[in-house]
């Protein structure tokens, strides 16, 4: 039962892409779009497993990638989003052209986080610290408050 490997383990290459890879793998998807990321690797020539080959063309070589440092709209727009969605990191990338869900969700963690803590809020519930341990009791697993309220 279960779905069969995405590919042959021992024939596929594994940790850093080459130029060569990139270039190939760019030059496939710019011929024949994105398609089947299980068959891509194979006829693109690549010794990689499609997946490897999804997350680095999403992640690294898509050409509509924004590069560098986040600005200052978008971190209040990420904590605005984060404020409302929490950790929906594809969602808040939705509202972010050209950035990636990883790429938000590490500098939400390395950066955006801190901030906040700095400032005296708490990241998760986004209430000033003092007072999100006067808040209702919360399920720690689930996030949930409880509370219990009157039949009707």
């Amino acid at each position: 039962m279960g779905r069969s490997p995405c590919c042959e383990k021992g024939h596929t290459n594994k940790g850093a892409w080459s130029k060569e890879e990139d270039e190939r793998l760019i030059a496939y998807i710019t011929a024949h779009g994105e398609g089947c990321w299980r068959s891509l690797p194979k006829a693109a020539g690549l010794l990689r497993c499609g997946k490897s080959c999804r997350l680095r063309w999403i992640n690294y070589l898509r050409p509509d990638l924004k590069r560098g440092n986040f600005t200052q709209q978008e971190d209040q727009l990420i904590i605005k989003v984060h404020t409302l969605l929490g950790n929906k990191w594809s969602l808040i990338a939705g509202r972010l052209p050209g950035r990636t869900d990883n790429e938000i969700k590490n500098y939400w963690n390395t950066h955006l986080r801190k901030k906040l803590l700095s400032r005296g809020i708490d990241p998760a519930t986004h209430m000033p610290l003092n007072q999100t341990s006067q808040q209702e009791e919360r399920c720690p697993d689930l996030n949930l408050e409880l509370t219990i309220s009157p039949p009707h």
